[in-house]
C-alpha cells in the first residue's frame, strides 16, 4: 500500500480537543511541534472558547477548555484520539519522549500498510498518533 499524499486537500476537517487546563494543552501541543494559531478567551477568567493550533505539514485542531468555555464542542478531557500526518515520525518520537510523553505505541513500521509511526498519552490523556501514512 502506498504512503503518497492524496491530491485532495487535506485541511477542512478540524478535530475539536477540550482540557481542563487548555492553555497548557496548547503549550505542550506547541513543545511537540504545532504552531501556535488564534485564541478567543471565555467569558470565565484563565478559559479559552476557541483556539486553532497547526499542524506544519497541513491541518490544524481546535483547543477549548472543557465545560461552559467549549460551549457545543464541549467533552470530556482525555477523551479524544487524533491521527496526524507527519513525514518526520523518528524526529517527533525523540521530540514526545524529552517531552516525558507517555507512549502507547512505540515508535515502528507498520508493514501490512507502509507507515511508520507511534501513538501518545498528552498530559490531560487524549491519544494522539502520529505516523507517515496519508491514506491512499
Amino acid at each position: 500500500m502506498s504512503t503518497q499524499p492524496s491530491p485532495r486537500p487535506d485541511h477542512n476537517i478540524w478535530p475539536s480537543i477540550v482540557y481542563t487546563d487548555a492553555a497548557a494543552g496548547r503549550k505542550w501541543l506547541a513543545d511537540l511541534g504545532f504552531e501556535v494559531g488564534i485564541v478567543i478567551p471565555g467569558e470565565d477568567q484563565g478559559t479559552i472558547h476557541h483556539s486553532e493550533m497547526i499542524w506544519p505539514e497541513g491541518g490544524r485542531v481546535m483547543v477549548a477548555t472543557a465545560g461552559k468555555a467549549a460551549g457545543e464542542f464541549g467533552g470530556a478531557p482525555g477523551t479524544m484520539g487524533v491521527y496526524v500526518v507527519t513525514a518526520h515520525p523518528d524526529e517527533l518520537a525523540a521530540r514526545a519522549e524529552s517531552l516525558g510523553a507517555h507512549f502507547i505505541r512505540p515508535l515502528k513500521t507498520e508493514e501490512d500498510y507502509d507507515s511508520r509511526g507511534f501513538s501518545v498519552k498528552d498530559p490531560e490523556g487524549n491519544s494522539w498518533s502520529f505516523g507517515t501514512y496519508a491514506g491512499s
